[in-house]
């Protein structure tokens, strides 16, 4: 039986990639601050450890197969309230769990990179080689991660998987990303406010990112990095697509400043077997029901900003 660590094991995506590992018989360490709460259900096979990834040592890694490494300070407002220590959660641990998962003869890496390592781009296809040009702290440390970990490749097998924007439901729920706060806003609102509109992004379903990082654990893969998003559409369209289902909600646009606009191609992991099996009308469809149901999320600690401001971390 398999041994998985999950660095950010009770945030947006652990909280769901989790209980799939443990479906399949997997063994797994989840590492997480709680900052968030403990998203996760007690299991016989899961062991679940309260830490700071700065602060994990070489114990931790004792005996582990893979390591799936989630945990970061996620997105551009929330690496912009103090950009010196979002370096040395999202960097210089890296390097550490690199290191310790070396000593201790992991097998695989897998590393939740960002699709926004690529910056802006009007290319049709943004594959794998395309140049990065990060614009932002987050992107840098996404990007200089990347590296971090692809000088391990001789150690042990390295994917550094390149998402979309996820959407979709979580028990750890975020409603500070496009599809999902689109959604809530129309819901909660009856408004669909856009900023800009124009921008194109990729989006990525969270059960789909969740199967990704499952088919690097089933599959004999060469390392490297991987794109990891099959829907690009711009914010306008997606605001289309939540009053389509939910006609009642005005749309309403606004200027914005945030130029990042770019189209994802996972051409490459497509053609190594991955199927995609959810789409961004499937998380707006479940983001709905599970409103409707008093059974989402919506308190503070959905805003990543807000519950780090509030945590006093900064």
């Amino acid at each position: 039986m398999k041994k998985i660590l999950v660095t950010g094991g009770s945030g947006y995506k652990g909280s769901v990639l989790i209980p799939r590992l443990l479906k399949k018989g997997f063994q797994v360490i989840s590492i997480d601050t709680n900052w968030f709460g403990d998203n996760l259900n007690d299991h016989s096979n899961l062991q679940k450890e309260i830490i700071d990834i700065r602060e994990l040592n070489l114990k931790h890694f004792e005996g582990v197969d893979v390591v799936i490494h989630l945990a970061n300070i996620a997105n551009d407002p929330s690496v912009e309230l103090d950009p010196l220590l979002s370096w040395e959660i999202n960097v210089l641990a890296s390097q550490k769990i690199a290191e310790f998962s070396k000593k201790s003869n992991v097998s695989s890496l897998i590393y939740a990179s960002s699709g926004s390592v690529y910056g802006l781009s009007d290319k049709e296809k943004v594959t794998e080689d395309s140049e990065l040009v990060p614009i932002s702290e987050y992107n840098k440390t996404k990007m200089i991660s990347e590296r971090v970990f692809l000088s391990y490749k001789n150690d042990m097998n390295i994917y550094c998987v390149r998402p979309a924007t996820v959407c979709g439901v979580s028990p750890r729920m975020r409603l500070d990303v496009a599809v999902n706060i689109l959604t809530y806003s129309a819901l909660k609102n009856k408004v669909i406010r856009v900023f800009g509109g124009k921008q194109v992004r990729p989006n990525i379903h969270i059960e789909d990112i969740c199967a990704v990082y499952e088919f690097f654990i089933d599959n004999n893969i060469d390392s490297g990095c991987y794109n990891a998003g099959f829907e690009n559409i711009s914010i306008l369209e997606i605001a289309k697509l939540v009053q389509k289902k939910l006609p009642y909600a005005e749309i309403i646009i606004e200027s914005s400043n945030d130029p990042r606009s770019y189209r994802q191609c996972s051409d490459t992991i497509l053609k190594l077997g991955f199927k995609p099996k959810k789409s961004v009308s499937n998380a707006i469809d479940e983001i709905i029901s599970a409103y409707q149901t008093n059974k989402l999320y919506d308190g503070e600690k959905a805003n990543s900003v807000r519950t780090l401001k509030a945590l006093q971390v900064y």
